[in-house]
């Protein structure tokens, strides 16, 4: 498998750090720096979070692509664990981008949308997927050290 986990580890671990920079400080950050008003900040927001997207999906096929090469050295464990980052990815793809992305374009155009808690579960679904980024890259490296996935 050469260095196979050792990659499969290092996307993981970048990935977790990408993720966690953007969403756990950029995404609020913004809002302190002077001149930035709401709508400026959204519209920010909204770039930031849809290049961090589609860049999640790269490296989410990167790791598929490897775990598809060397699928029968990883014990069941290892997809059960590693199943929740693209399930995580799916449903921020599929319903929670979309709609906190219309509710920053209410914001911006002017109007206040209603109440939504899909910026709290965005949130809660973006701590589960960082905690099992960083698990799986621990668990991989483990993996390799007790040598289930060298050679």
């Amino acid at each position: 498998m050469g260095r196979t986990p050792a990659i499969f580890a290092g996307i993981l671990f970048f990935w977790a750090g990408f993720v966690a920079s953007i969403s756990f400080f950029e995404a609020w950050l913004k809002f302190q720096a002077p001149g930035v008003t709401l709508p400026i900040g959204l519209s920010i927001g909204k770039l930031v979070f849809t290049v961090l997207n589609r860049i999640e999906w790269v490296l989410l096929s990167l790791l598929i692509v490897l775990t598809i090469r060397h699928a029968k050295k990883f014990p069941k464990k290892f997809f059960y664990i590693s199943s929740i980052i693209p399930a995580a990815l799916l449903i921020q793809t599929l319903w929670l981008l979309p709609e906190l992305t219309r509710r920053a374009e209410q914001i911006i155009a002017g109007n206040i949308p209603g109440e939504s808690s899909a910026h709290l579960i965005f949130g809660v679904v973006e701590l589960l997927k960082v905690a099992t980024l960083i698990y799986t890259g621990y668990y991989t490296v483990r993996l390799f050290k007790s040598s289930h996935l060298k050679h």
